[in-house]
């Protein structure tokens, strides 16, 4: 039974790649969102969220099932994960940074590829960290900071958008926020991550999101857990912890005690787990110490000596120093390292060295060495937390608990809280010095502290060791080991009652304690010490250190109070009183002072209710003594501000007390109100300011002076009355400055008043609060000098007390005064602070109140208009235009917030008074001016805020029509300037959509403005219109909308939140361009660029609905003129600007076509035109894009070949302007290849545009380069000169040559400028000169085919000619042109492909080497042409080319190939001559002939000895060549050993067989026995050269050589008789005599039949080709063809060729043309100078390197085929034989195999690749045999 579906609707996330194996399985990759419809057993149904098109099935397994919720807006279904905002931000972010990481990876950016990978790695590590929803609520909210963080750093560097959240870390939504709170968020957004990246680039502060939020708070606190203390004691030890300040040797902390158990556990067992304290009240000031350590004291208790056994005869219970440990904690508390309360410590526990070390020494040298612990020490964990104890225990619950134990900071935090009531007095024992009077040693002295009171009786659990401790009754020191000056350094805590401590004093008694028990029990107190803790004038002891008098005398009376207090405690005591009770001390109690001895103490005082200051405390206790409260209020002001504010609240309780005693009286209300703003002052003080929240609680907790408002506020209003009557007033500065505050006691004040006597006289309160302000105005239009500093006062504090006053006095009325008293301040007076003052108005609660805004904001608008439109003075303008803006937007932004109804007219009130004045600043402000951004934002949020009505009352609130023009036209070019150049950064996306928003929906209400009043005839205004359409362009295709552009979640990102605006505003231009009627002809050409900017937005929708304004616009223009000449010119014109910058494809091509065709069906008479304008564009459109393509691809050929594309169609339509712009990009593109031939060629297009005339150059014809030329003939004559650089630096002076010459004409005859006439003539000579001297490498030409329709189509199956660089090998080509197309195949074979790999969708590249074939130069004719000069056109302006390869026809004789080796050559014609403005052409027919054995053995043979009469001129010419090459040469055609050449023709074509069955040939038999002949004489010329320049160590090798000749030359003269050469040593003649060019007198060797080079192909055989043959007419073999006879009488021509002796190596041109000759062998003179074939030998041969020269050569030599052929034995090759390919590519020269190139370098003699000189002359040679085949063929 089939299992069945069942239906679901769920979402799910594939946490595995699924390939799915074809319908109906749906393939998914990892982190694909699907949505499941369906599910059966093991699968589930359904289909992409991305691509809802893709459905079918997938496995359960694979999918992660997750809650979602569907959310539908814009016609579209959002899929929302149901998890927190935050994780659904960390998955987009990580979706969108993984394929920028991918792409960072390909374009191999390693260090920002790790970057990026780190970051990913935090946020998924969060991620997860975020979803389990484990983490306890300060952790939570931390991990959130560090995620957020990390996207908005991420995203900046990524230069990805600008996230703005809320303050909890959620990101703002732009629909819910105001323009205003937006751009805000931006501002800070940007400063954060600023900050974030300045702190990655220091990297100080790796764990940035805590750090600052510590450095804001003022409190905080160090968390430890003690986890272990591994020691080996034996005995009890108390651990003292503490933060010890290492530079000043100081403990600033409490300490906190554990006592660990001689077992190695806590003394109390269940503490075990829990030694957990925090140590707080640490402020800012802590954490900028230089170094904090947390330190461990510790002592044992137990027996003197470890040492002594346990047994009862010691003392047990003594403390003795153990140890310490000490760990560095700096990082921590700075939040520079990571605290984790995961992480434990370890800190190192260092021994005392000596019993009698002193810990606290020992601290300070441990600090400074670290030695090793051997593993014993403290095992901790800690953590900084913010906030002081009640905040931690609020924000960290599982870290700090009630059970938590406390430590403060010794001292007071930064900050004391009213309820934070401390009383806390620390002892700390510093040295004693202690004589040992009758002993012999010194005492192990121990103090023993209580606290007693007057009558000696010790207080009960007085004294704490540390925190966490039970408090003791006594307290006894650690104890040294016989050390007369002990130093203890411990520090205790004295807590005792308040009402205690006046009858309280510390006793400390002095005793020996000894290690056997027995002696111990005897020891009495040696001495004893005392101090009272308060002075008799009821202050505090002083903190600081004390040097208490040492009493001794009877152990019973030390026990005594009355014995001892009446002694003196301290030293500067007993020196106050004077010497008399030293006299009688001793009588005193049986006790008397020490002058030996000495003990030092200090104390700190950390009270809130105990004070050491005098005044102060006579000031808390007036009702002692009234008498003097006068005194002591004026007194107050010099108590020093930290005791003050200590005691803020009893302080203020005492004022507040004084004054309501004093009711009924004003005596002391001045003193006391001066008070008050004196403490008032203090907390103003930033060293005070945390005290704000302590004055802040006290006026809300604590006061309760119900009266105190009415003394308050009538002094108050004495001060201000007094002072604007210019009078002098002391305090009213004081007093403006503590307005604030001191309206919040009146307030409180009368609040409290109110409640008790149930709202009593409140019109009395209203009526002196009028009378207050009415003061205040008084003094603000007070003219007197002195009232302008209060007035600024007033104007910066009087806002800070509406929040306040508004709470017993009614709104509207207050705004009514603060109307007034704005409006009392003279216009221009104090503008600046008028804007400031308003500012904090405008953010008080006042402001929210509508009936309070219609009074205030007028004034405020008023104000702001005044300021905004002052012209001024500029710099400071700039400051007020800052007030100004904050001023603005600060209300804008609380309308905002308000109901709409309540805002309407306050909103109106703006727009009409500030919209147009906030747009004439943005007009006139530059653009990178740093406010420019806030008063864009601002008119941004008026527009945001106007609804439609307000448009239509803005409109009509213009006088005259021309107002409201020049406003629109102003707004427009405003609007269109502010989005071409956005005043945001570009990340700001969100506000630069929300702007987009706002100005759309202004453009459309102003354009229904324009409609209903500037669209009629007598009303039309075009700028206006005009304005308005290149707004609305420049508002479509601004970089921001253009949503295909952005990654995948940005587009549904803004597609969600704002849709497309584009369509919008589109369909808006469409319809406002259909609404112009006959006006539309005003903007034809103008609007035609902007518009089809618009149409080629990728928008189908929009395309479609656009493209038809075209048509519009050309019907428009036929009907006023007959044609559409102007819109053509501007859409071909604007159509290439806009493709060429990106925009454009197929698409709209097609629709182009298809819509206007469509429009001109209706129009019959418009058609025919239409249609050719349309083919027109498309033909424009399909070059102008393939021109684009390949702009951006690597290969410069491609690009120009598409410029040549376009360059031939605007010539073919006439476009001059276009024409020479594709020009000058063509020739840039020459010149950064460095092909300045073409280059040349590309300019001399341009110069044939102009005429030698002095008629103004038109501008379409200029460039933009030559633009200083005015004239036609200035500038063609500046085009040649360039033209002539290039030509000069392409090496083509022929070319450059005739230019100069046409120049040279016009300076002669035209200008008569001789001067410029003369350097042109020495610039003509040294070209001409340069011709004759200077080597031409010759260039390769190389066929390319590219077949298969994977091409583009200006490639596809057609082959090519490229002109190869100078020594450029054909591999190499082939190899760059592969690279061009990676995805191409190589073909290896090369006969034209057939059909099915033309339509095959690959790519093909065929490529081999054809020869150029001479053109005929008539002017050459029967004339002696030398060489150089004919080689330039050997491969110069040539378009016909050859290819042959071998064929088999007959029987093959496998003794002999010769017979049976027919020549195929195809023939290429190119379509225009190389070199051009490209260095390719495309060949444009093809023809095939084929050549006879016989023939090509005459051409071989021919070749062959033209190759040596060239060597022998050389050598001739240049008795520094090397020998080598001539020695190869010669040695491979006489040498035996690899004789075979004509051997080979002989055994082929002079036999009776041949003769028989080829009668025909007899001529061409002939002819070949005379080349026989012919080489003995060159062969006996060159071995003579040989001979006279050969070395020593070579003479072997020749002899051998001539030996061999010998040999040779009897046979060939007794078989073909013998020819002799003249004599060439004719010393009379000047110039070295040509003997190529006597050989070619002798015998003119016109091989008409011969109609190439090249015998046999220079590549392998595998190669073998048959392209497709053009055949126009039958072929005839040329071998049918006359030929020239060859003359039986040398001795003629040899006398006319003495009279030409003069001359150097000279050709004679024959009548027919000469086709050149491929010497593929002879490539190796050009290339690199070296004599290498295409496949290096140094396979075949490998020579010993060591092996003498010529062993070398004889071993190469042998390893050849005989010259004269070039192959000489090919065999019938089948396609998979390579056996033969190797020999077929053998060269005409040895090559020299790898081997021998290096000996070659060694032998300085052999300087053969190293002499340019030397290829020169081996070129010329080359070139002068090459010509001689040429010299007679038949054109075909």
């Amino acid at each position: 039974m089939m299992a069945r579906w069942h239906k679901t609707d769920k979402s799910g996330v594939a946490i595995y790649n699924f390939k799915g194996t074809g319908i109906p399985q749906l393939p998914l990759q990892i982190g694909d969102v699907v949505h499941i419809l369906e599910s059966c057993e093991d699968w589930y149904k359904g289909y992409l969220v991305r691509h809802k098109g893709s459905e079918g099935i997938f496995p359960k397994s694979f999918i992660h099932i997750k809650e979602v919720t569907v959310e539908k807006k814009r016609h579209t279904e959002n899929i929302i994960p149901a998890e927190i905002p935050l994780v659904q931000e960390v998955t987009t972010t990580l979706w969108e940074w993984g394929s920028i990481w991918k792409q960072l990876y390909v374009t191999n950016k390693k260090e920002r590829f790790q970057q990026v990978q780190s970051m990913m790695y935090d946020l998924m590590e969060w991620r997860s960290q975020l979803l389990s929803g484990t983490l306890p609520k300060d952790e939570l909210k931390e991990l959130k900071q560090k995620v957020t963080s990390k996207i908005d750093y991420g995203n900046k560097i990524l230069e990805l958008d600008l996230i703005v959240r809320d303050e909890d870390g959620n990101i703002l939504d732009p629909d819910k926020t105001s323009v205003i709170s937006l751009f805000h968020a931006h501002e800070e957004a940007t400063n954060k991550i600023t900050e974030r990246i300045k702190e990655e680039m220091s990297k100080d502060q790796p764990d940035y999101a805590s750090y600052s939020r510590m450095s804001s708070s003022p409190t905080h606190s160090l968390y430890v857990f003690v986890r272990n203390f591994v020691c080996r004691i034996g005995e009890d030890a108390e651990l003292f912890m503490s933060l010890y300040d290492p530079q000043k040797l100081t403990i600033i902390s409490e300490n906190y005690l554990v006592r660990w158990g001689s077992r190695g556990f806590p003394k109390e067992i269940d503490m075990l787990n829990n030694l957990k304290v925090v140590f707080t009240d640490l402020g800012n000031k802590d954490l900028s110490r230089d170094k904090i350590y947390l330190v461990c004291q510790i002592v044992r208790v137990g027996r003197m000596d470890l040492k002594d056994s346990n047994s009862k005869k010691y003392t047990q219970g003594l403390r003795r120093p153990f140890g310490v440990a000490v760990m560095d904690i700096t990082d921590i508390i700075k939040g520079k390292a990571e605290s984790d309360e995961e992480k434990q410590h370890f800190i190192p526990f260092h021994p005392v060295v000596a019993e009698n070390d002193f810990l606290h020494s020992l601290l300070s040298k441990v600090t400074a060495s670290k030695g090793d612990s051997g593993g014993q020490g403290l095992w901790v964990t800690v953590k900084m937390l913010v906030g002081d104890v009640i905040q931690t225990r609020k924000d960290y619950p599982h870290l700090v608990d009630r059970t938590t134990v406390v430590a403060r900071k010794l001292g007071f935090p930064e900050i004391i809280m009213p309820g934070d009531i401390r009383n806390d007095i620390y002892i700390t024992l510093l040295y004693g010095d202690f004589d040992k009077y009758n002993k012999t040693t010194q005492r192990n002295v121990e103090v023993i502290m209580c606290v007693c009171d007057e009558e000696g009786k010790v207080m009960p659990n007085a004294v704490c060791l540390g925190a966490g401790d039970k408090p003791v009754s006594e307290y006894r020191s650690v104890l040294y080991y016989q050390v007369k000056q002990p130093r203890w350094m411990e520090t205790l805590k004295v807590a005792v009652p308040i009402e205690d401590m006046q009858r309280i004093h510390l006793r400390f008694m002095f005793r020996h304690r000894s290690s056997q028990e027995s002696k111990d029990k005897g020891e009495k107190n040696f001495a004893m010490a005392y101090i009272r803790l308060m002075k008799e004038d009821g202050t505090t002891l002083q903190d600081g250190i004390h040097d208490l008098l040492v009493l001794k005398g009877d152990s019973k009376k030390m026990e005594d109070a009355s014995a001892y207090l009446t002694l003196p405690c301290t030293r500067q005591h007993m020196e106050n009183k004077g010497a008399t009770i030293v006299r009688n001390s001793s009588i005193v109690g049986g006790l008397s002072v020490s002058s030996r001895d000495a003990f030092y103490i200090s104390t700190l005082v950390c009270s809130t209710k105990l004070t050491q200051n005098v005044g102060l405390l006579g000031l808390l206790k007036w009702r002692m003594k009234p008498e003097l409260l006068q005194e002591n209020l004026e007194k107050l002001k010099i108590v020093d501000g930290e005791e003050v504010v200590k005691f803020l609240q009893d302080t203020l309780d005492a004022l507040f007390n004084i004054m309501m005693e004093h009711s009924n009286s004003n005596e002391y209300d001045i003193l006391v109100f001066d008070a008050l703003i004196y403490i008032i002052g203090l907390i103003a003080d930033r060293k005070f300011q945390h005290f704000n929240a302590v004055l802040e609680a006290y006026i809300q907790q604590h006061f309760s002076a119900t009266l105190a408002y009415k003394k308050l506020m009538t002094v108050l209003k004495t001060y201000l009355d007094t002072s604007s009557r210019g009078e002098q007033c002391e305090p009213i500065l004081r007093t403006l400055k503590a307005l604030e505050y001191v309206f919040k006691f009146i307030v409180r004040s009368r609040t409290l008043f109110s409640q008790l006597y149930e709202g009593k006289e409140q019109t009395e309160f209203e009526e002196s609060m009028r009378r207050l302000f009415e003061s205040i105005n008084n003094l603000m239009k007070s003219q007197h000098k002195t009232a302008i500093l209060l007035q600024v006062a007033a104007l910066k504090y009087i806002p800070s007390v509406l929040h306040d006053v508004e709470m017993v006095f009614d709104a509207k009325l207050l705004s009514q005064l603060l109307y007034e008293f704005y409006t009392c301040i003279p216009p221009v007076k104090l503008q600046k602070q008028k804007v400031q003052s308003m500012k904090e108005i405008v953010r008080s609660n006042l402001f929210k109140k509508q009936e309070c805004r219609d009074i205030l904001l007028p004034v405020i608008t008023k104000e702001l208009k005044e300021l905004l439109e002052q012209k001024d003075d500029q710099q400071l303008q700039v400051q007020e235009k800052k007030y100004c803006i904050e001023l603005l937007n600060s209300i804008l932004e609380v309308l905002s917030r308000q109901d709409a109804a309540s805002t309407y007219h306050h909103i109106q009130e703006i727009m009409v008074q500030l919209l147009r004045t906030v747009n004439r600043t943005v007009i006139t402000m530059g653009r990178d001016d740093p406010l420019i951004s806030h008063f864009v934002a601002c008119m941004t949020a008026i527009l945001n805020q106007m609804n439609n009505q307000h448009y239509s009352v803005y409109i009509e609130t213009f006088q005259t029509s021309s107002e409201l023009v020049d406003f629109l036209m102003e707004t427009f070019i405003m609007f269109k300037d502010l989005i071409g150049k956005n005043v945001y950064p570009s990340d700001w996306m969100a506000m630069s959509m929300v702007q987009n928003r706002v100005f759309l929906r202004a453009i459309n209400k102003f354009a229904e403005t324009m409609n209903q009043k500037f669209l009629e005839n007598m009303d039309f205004e075009v700028q206006l219109w005009n304005n308005y359409f290149h707004l609305a362009v420049a508002f479509i295709t601004q970089d921001s909308l253009q949503l295909e552009n952005f990654s995948h979640a940005k587009y549904n990102k803004i597609q969600n939140k704002y849709g497309d605006m584009r369509r919008l505003i589109g369909f808006a231009i469409r319809d406002m361009w259909y609404k112009l009627g006959q006006n539309k002809i005003c903007f034809i050409p103008g609007m035609v660029g902007p518009i089809l900017e618009m149409t080629l937005i990728p928008e189908v929708e929009l395309r479609k609905a656009t493209i038809p304004i075209f048509f519009d616009m050309m019907l428009c223009e036929y009907q006023r003129t007959g044609e559409f000449r102007k819109f053509e010119n501007e859409i071909i014109l604007k159509l290439d600007h806009e493709v060429e910058g990106g925009r454009g494809d197929e698409h709209y091509m097609q629709l182009f076509e298809s819509i206007l065709t469509e429009c001109a069906h209706q129009y019959p008479s418009i058609f025919n035109l239409v249609e050719g304008f349309v083919s027109l564009i498309k033909g424009l459109l399909e070059k102008l894009l393939d021109y684009r393509t390949v702009m951006n691809d690597e290969s410069k050929d491609n690009r120009m070949s598409c410029t040549v594309n376009l360059l031939n169609f605007y010539k073919d339509i006439n476009r001059e302007e276009m024409y020479i712009r594709y020009l000058y990009k063509l020739r840039d593109l020459h010149l950064d290849c460095e092909n300045y031939t073409e280059a040349a060629y590309t300019l001399l297009l341009h110069t044939w545009l102009l005429k030698w005339s002095d008629e103004q150059c038109a501008p379409q014809v200029m460039s933009t380069e030559f633009q200083c030329s005015q004239t036609y003939r200035h500038l063609k004559e500046n085009l040649y000169e360039k033209i002539i650089e290039y030509f000069d630096k392409g090496k083509m002076w022929e070319e450059a040559i005739s230019l100069c010459k046409e120049l040279a004409e016009q300076y002669e005859k035209e200008v008569f400028d001789y001067e410029l006439l003369s350097q042109n003539l020495i610039q003509q000579a040294k070209f001409y000169e340069n011709i004759m001297k200077i080597l031409r490498p010759k260039p390769d030409y190389f066929a390319v085919g590219y077949y298969g329709q994977g091409f583009p189509t200006f490639l596809r199956n057609k082959v090519f000619i490229y002109r190869g660089k100078e020594y450029e090998r054909r591999e190499d080509f082939q190899a760059q042109l592969m690279t061009q197309f990676p995805s191409a195949e190589k073909m290896n074979t090369t006969s034209a492909p057939g059909k099915d790999v033309k339509n095959s969708p690959g790519q093909y590249i065929q490529c081999f080497t054809v020869q150029p074939v001479l053109e005929e130069q008539p002017r050459f004719k029967n004339k002696a042409v030398p060489d150089q000069i004919i080689n330039f056109y050997k491969s110069n302006n040539v378009h016909r080319f050859h290819y042959s390869r071998p064929v088999r026809k007959g029987s093959v004789d496998p003794e002999n190939e010769f017979a049976s080796m027919w020549i195929e050559r195809t023939s290429f014609v190119t379509a225009y001559k190389l070199p051009g403005i490209l260095r390719w052409f495309e060949v444009v027919s093809m023809s095939q002939t084929t050549i006879s054995p016989l023939e090509n053995a005459i051409e071989t043979m021919s070749t062959t000895n033209e190759k040596i009469l060239m060597m022998i001129n050389q050598y001739q010419n240049d008795e520094n060549l090397p020998i080598n090459p001539l020695s190869m040469l010669l040695n491979g055609i006489v040498d035996p050993a690899v004789m075979g050449g004509f051997a080979k023709y002989e055994k082929a074509f002079f036999t009776e067989k041949y003769i028989r069955d080829h009668p025909e040939d007899q001529e061409k038999l002939n002819r070949l026995k005379d080349l026989i002949a012919w080489q003995i004489p060159f062969l006996g010329a060159g071995i003579k050269i040989h001979e006279r320049r050969v070395s020593d160590n070579l003479r072997p090798f020749h002899d051998r050589m001539e030996e061999c000749f010998k040999h040779l030359k009897v046979k060939v003269e007794k078989q073909y008789g013998a020819r002799e050469l003249p004599d060439f040593d004719d010393k009379r003649v000047g110039r070295p005599r040509s003997m190529l060019r006597s050989y070619r007198q002798l015998s003119v060797i016109s091989l008409t039949s011969m109609n190439s080079d090249c015998s046999t192909p220079n590549k392998i055989a595998s190669e073998s080709f048959d392209l497709e043959v053009v055949l126009p007419k039958p072929v005839k073999a040329e071998s049918e063809e006359t030929a020239l006879q060859i003359n039986p009488h040398p001795e003629v021509k040899m006398r006319r060729s003495k009279k030409r002796t003069k001359r150097s190596s000279v050709v004679f041109a024959d009548e027919k043309t000469a086709p050149d000759i491929s010497i593929s062998d002879m490539k190796c003179l050009s290339r690199k100078y070296e004599f290498m074939s295409d496949t290096n030998l140094s396979e075949h041969v490998v020579a010993p390197q060591k092996t003498s020269v010529l062993k070398q050569m004889s071993s190469v030599s042998r390893s050849m085929p005989t010259i004269p052929g070039l192959t000489l034995s090919v065999s019938p090759v089948a396609p998979d034989e390579t056996i033969a390919s190797h020999r077929l590519s053998q060269p005409v020269f040895p090559s020299t195999s790898d081997s021998d190139k290096k000996t070659f370098k060694k032998k300085k003699v052999n300087q053969l690749f190293k002499t340019m000189r030397i290829s020169k002359v081996l070129e010329d040679g080359k070139q002068s045999v090459e010509h001689h085949f040429k010299s007679s063929s038949t054109d075909l």
